[in-house]
């Protein structure tokens, strides 16, 4: 079987990685193989057409590949509450929280990434036009060897090509800690509008065809997350190990230091308010041109593996 991921040198979809590489879906007797296929809505067209089986990926995208969430499901969470964050130029000294500090810049996003900062700045009562703020792709993202975008917008910082980015914990860490950025929005921990905290989340992602397919398969693969939310709780470490195989050095000796804040929000389980959230949101950005049911984007005969 196959499980795939938009970004590689991050946090946002680590707990898909370290499934594979601490051997938790082989425990629970699925041989399966991590591909990165990016950006979002490239990975879920490949899930919808069959050429792999999961996704771990931001729970807002499906729709773009499975209308109207018909099609696709989320079966858990990989962790609660939308992941990114917004970094601004270190040099304008933005404070933590002050959103309008991002007026008058040019800001890298990823596609279908960019939905959640546009609507933030809407909520926050900026107007991208009036407020002159430009939002748009990041300069070497995911060119090349480049698997991360987070990463590649933190060099695209360094180098002065934009005036900050929203993206994920390991691009702010390393954007942070070189100096070059502030963190001014941690969407996650209820930075910004309050709705904002519910726009998206890291979720495990597979299709109603594999679901009715074989069930079993998809059962395991919830167990499976489930165990390794609680291993990487129990020792943080094994994110070291995990990073290690699949990150540069750098980012290798920091996913430790990001997983671990992230602990807290190691919850599989998807709940009503988050998904009516979600779904407000997807309608505010187009995504949806109706209201869905809970049951429509939850696969909810799951939900009964959520807990260890």
């Amino acid at each position: 079987m196959k499980i795939a991921i938009p970004d590689l040198i991050s946090n946002s979809y680590f707990p898909a990685v370290a499934a594979v590489e601490l051997g938790f879906f082989k425990e629970e007797g699925l041989d399966m193989e991590l591909e990165l296929i990016f950006p979002v809505n490239k990975t879920l067209e490949v899930l919808r057409d069959g050429g792999i089986d999961f996704v771990g990926g931001s729970a807002h995208s499906v729709p773009f590949a499975f209308p109207g969430w018909k099609g696709g499901k989320l079966i858990g969470a990989l962790a609660q509450n939308t992941y990114w964050f917004l970094i601004l130029r270190s040099d304008l000294n933005a404070k933590k929280g002050d959103i309008n500090a991002i007026k008058g810049l040019n800001i890298g996003a990823a596609p279908l990434v960019d939905l959640g900062l546009k609507r933030l700045l809407i909520e926050a009562g900026i107007d991208v036009e009036r407020d002159k703020v430009t939002i748009g792709p990041v300069p070497g993202a995911f060119l090349g060897e480049n698997k991360n975008f987070g990463v590649a917008a933190a060099k695209a910082l360094q180098a002065g090509l934009i005036d900050g980015f929203w993206a994920n914990g390991m691009g702010a860490e390393v954007a942070v800690r070189s100096g070059a950025g502030t963190m001014v929005i941690d969407a996650r921990r209820g930075d910004g509008p309050p709705k904002a905290i519910h726009y998206t989340m890291p979720a495990l992602i597979t299709s109603q065809k594999l679901i009715d397919s074989n069930p079993d398969a998809v059962a395991a693969a919830v167990r499976a997350l489930v165990k390794t939310q609680e291993a990487l709780k129990a020792d943080v470490k094994l994110a070291t190990r995990v990073g290690q195989k699949y990150f540069p050095a750098a980012e290798a000796e920091l996913i430790a230091d990001v997983v671990e804040r992230d602990l807290p929000f190691y919850d599989a389980s998807i709940s009503p308010e988050f998904v009516k959230g979600m779904v407000e949101f997807q309608r505010n950005m187009g995504l949806l041109d109706a209201d869905v049911a809970y049951e429509d984007v939850v696969a909810t005969q799951f939900s009964k593996y959520w807990k260890p």
